[in-house]
């Protein structure tokens, strides 16, 4: 089976404990995800079935979502509030200092991974080696933060809660320790809860515990989105059963015929008169639609 489902993964569970639990519920082994969460990370989690794990390379909405907990004046060695705490001291920060650097970390900024990631360096993952009390530099890395802004604010608790679009690879436990440590006192992440992850959404979501208690008929119907639902908002081309068996065998289509107006290097969703068949990308000078990706072969 192809498609697409979106879970919303609670508390304590890996993506590959969630990935784990489908394969057991669907009877299929290719299934993939569209972007970890930490085991404490609640939220949307994007899951791929099938031959659709082969087109997330096409995906070009790759933006996440997140409401996070900052607990200001606390340091640990996870940058979040599940781990070893290093350093406590008694802040006593204003909602207005607070606001006042967010600024700094708006755009394209860099940003130094966390030592527990699944980052990995010299074949070996980070966490794996912070587990080990190793600690070693790490490279910034250029993200992208598109938003970032103060949802709530507990002066008393010294606990602010954010709201953060970006680009994937960013984490949200090093964004709330570089806040923390521009604000002079240190902070570390608390709850973190993923709203939008590759254009899916919570209310695209369905309850891990939901999903448990339905039969795989029920799945299937209602929660299992097709391949072209990642493509939504690309052009649609219609090919007759002969252009899509040439399309399939890797042929190029030529596109003078077709009453669509294309650009240059555009992707576009390709349909044989039995549903979707894959994508192709534009070649305007040739006047032609190259092969990209086809869902299945017959």
């Amino acid at each position: 089976m192809n498609g697409i489902i979106a879970i919303d993964k609670p508390q304590g569970y890996t993506s590959f404990d969630v990935i784990a639990i489908l394969r057991k519920k669907l009877g299929q082994r290719k299934i993939g995800h569209m972007g970890t969460l930490d085991p404490m990370a609640t939220g949307v989690l994007a899951v791929l079935l099938g031959q659709t794990a082969k087109f997330q390379v096409f995906t070009e909405e790759n933006e996440k979502e997140y409401l996070a907990e900052i607990k200001l004046g606390v340091v640990t060695d996870t940058w979040d509030i599940f781990g070893k705490v290093l350093s406590e001291n008694s802040s006593n920060i204003e909602k207005s200092d607070f606001e006042s650097v967010l600024h700094k970390f708006k755009g394209e900024i860099n940003q130094v991974p966390p030592m527990y990631s699944a980052i990995k360096i010299d074949g070996v993952k980070l966490c794996d080696l912070a587990r080990k009390g190793k600690e070693i530099e790490r490279k910034p890395r250029l993200v992208t933060i598109q938003s970032l802004s103060l949802i709530e604010f507990d002066k008393q608790a010294q606990m602010a809660k954010i709201k953060v679009r970006c680009s994937k690879g960013t984490y949200i436990r090093s964004l709330c320790f570089d806040i923390g440590k521009a604000l002079g006192f240190g902070a570390c992440m608390g709850n973190l809860r993923r709203t939008l992850s590759n254009s899916f959404t919570l209310d695209d979501s369905i309850s891990l515990e939901r999903l448990k208690s339905l039969k795989y008929e029920e799945i299937v119907s209602n929660y299992v989105l097709p391949t072209d639902y990642l493509f939504r908002n690309k052009k649609s081309i219609y090919l007759d059963n002969k252009e899509a068996k040439l399309f399939q065998n890797g042929v190029s289509l030529k596109f003078p015929h077709l009453n669509i107006n294309l650009k240059d290097e555009e992707t576009v969703k390709l349909y044989r008169p039995s549903g979707f068949l894959g994508l192709g990308k534009v070649d305007f000078q040739n006047q032609i639609i190259k092969f990209l990706k086809c869902e299945c072969k017959e």
